[in-house]
Formats: structure tokens, sequence, C-alpha cells
């Protein structure tokens, strides 16, 4: 039998890496809310995050929690550029010709990435991230407390930006119904673009936050990309609660899969409960019916 003492360690461990998942989540169910378009690129816009920070650090000596300053607005940038030139011309048609342009975009940016920065796994490694900091007889160290309270924080602040400013209350018009959204003046494709560079600079803070945590490759998107679908299913398509409460749950149970199963088996706990979802409530935890 687990101790209590383990199992606070568990869930402990399991709510940073599951806040970290729920703020990749957010940003993939706004793209998804607003403009119904499945975001086959969206793992590679983090390897981008985590390479800019990487290079960031080895090149300039720069913090990587201070490259935030150079990864979001890059990020937001990139998704505006993206959205404009390649999304916008097909977002009228059939709902795979986006999906399939996003494909596309994700592996052109991957093959570029293995043939600038190689296959090899790369890491940051500063002093501080591995400082561990106990409360009683638990512990956690301080990239991982950093990760968790950065994570959330953020993911609160967007869940609240879109509740009470006037450009959040333009995105939920938009996304809840398109044609009334237009009726009352609201720019929709304007909306649109800043939702999908809003989406995507979700993944300029992520990058930087996995950092003390997790490797670099340019096939690390397609680990996060994974379980952000199966959260933002979970949850519900296109509901932002859903999103970082599905993180959490998600993140919670890869560590108990990582510690009762062997190895590579330990995702089978998360990805048992994405099928029983999808099984007996596939409209997800949140979501109207």
């Amino acid at each position: 039998m687990f101790d209590t003492n383990f199992l606070i360690q568990i869930l402990i461990s399991g709510l940073t890496i599951g806040s970290i998942y729920a703020l990749m989540s957010a940003g993939l169910t706004v793209i998804y809310g607003v403009m119904d378009i499945i975001h086959a690129a969206h793992g590679e816009y983090l390897m981008m995050a985590m390479y800019i920070t990487f290079f960031a650090n080895s090149l300039f000596g720069m913090d990587p929690y201070l490259s935030l300053l150079l990864t979001v607005p890059i990020t937001f940038g990139i998704g505006i550029l993206v959205f404009y030139g390649l999304i916008l011309p097909v977002i009228d048609e059939a709902p795979a010709y986006p999906m399939l342009v996003t494909i596309g975009i994700s592996i052109v940016l991957q093959n570029l990435a293995l043939s600038f920065f190689t296959a090899d796994f790369r890491m940051i490694t500063l002093p501080y991230f591995s400082l561990k900091l106990k409360f009683g007889l638990l512990a956690i160290t301080l990239g991982e407390l950093i990760a968790f309270a950065g994570a959330l924080t953020v993911s609160l602040g967007f869940y609240w930006f879109l509740l009470k400013t006037d450009l959040g209350r333009r995105i939920r018009a938009s996304s809840e119904d398109r044609e009334g959204a237009l009726l009352m003046g609201i720019n929709v494709r304007r909306i649109q673009a800043i939702s999908f560079g809003l989406g995507t600079a979700c993944l300029g803070i992520t990058g930087p936050l996995l950092i003390p945590i997790y490797y670099i490759n340019p096939t690390v998107g397609d680990l996060f990309l994974l379980r952000a679908f199966v959260i933002v299913v979970l949850g519900g398509m296109g509901n932002f609660i859903g999103a970082l409460i599905g993180g959490m749950i998600i993140g919670v149970s890869e560590v108990i899969g990582t510690i009762l199963l062997p190895g590579s088996l330990a995702p089978v706990v998360s990805f048992t409960i994405f099928i029983g979802f999808l099984l007996f409530r596939p409209e997800g935890l949140f979501a109207k019916r």
C-alpha cells in the first residue's frame, strides 16, 4: 500500500505536468473553438519555442525564463503569418482542407528542424532547476514549481481575458455564432487571426516552462500534440475550462501509469481514460450535447 505522503507526491508531480499539458491544450482549444480547425502543426510550434529557448541560452547566455520575451512575440507573429498566408485561403473550404494544410506545415517544420538541428537530444541544465524545496516529507524541484505556477497562472489569466475583456468577448462571440458576430459589427477574420496567434503564443510560454523537465529534439512536439488532442476531447472540443481540468486528469493519470506499469506502457492509463470517454461520453466533460 502507498502511504499518504507518497500519494500526495504523485499528485504534485501529476498536477505539475498536467498544468503544462493544459496550457498547450488551451491554445489548441481556442483555435478549434473559433475556427473549427484541427491544428496538426500545434506541436511543431512548441518545438520551435523550445529551440529558441535553447539557442538563446547556449549562444547568448539568456536565462530560459527570460527567453519568454523572445518566444511569445515570435510564436504570436508566426501564428498571424501562417493564418493569413496558409489558413485563410482554405478556411471556407471543406473542413479537411485546413487540417491538411496544418499537416503539411507540421511535416515541413519537423524536417527543417531535423536538417538544421539533427535528431540529437538537447537539454538546458542550470543549478537552480534541480534545487529541491521541501514541505515536510514532500519535495518539489524549483523548475517543477515554476512550471506548475507559471502554466496555471497563464491558463487562468487567459480564461479571465476571454471572460472579462472586450477582445475576449469578441473571440467568444465569434466562436459561438460567427454570423451573429458579423451582424454585430465584429471583424470575424481579424478575430480568427488574433485567436490563431494567441493559440500559438501559448506554446511560446509552454516551451520555456518545459525546459527543466523535458529534452528538446525535432519530434518532441509529436509527444505533446497527441496528449493535447486527448485533453481537448476529454474536456469538450472548444471548452477552455474543460481543457484545464482535462490536462490535470491526464497529468495525474500518466504519473500513476509510470509507477504501476513498466517503461513505455505508462501512457496506457491516460489513453484508457480517453477511450472510455469516447465510448461513454464523447462530447467530453463540459461540452454541451
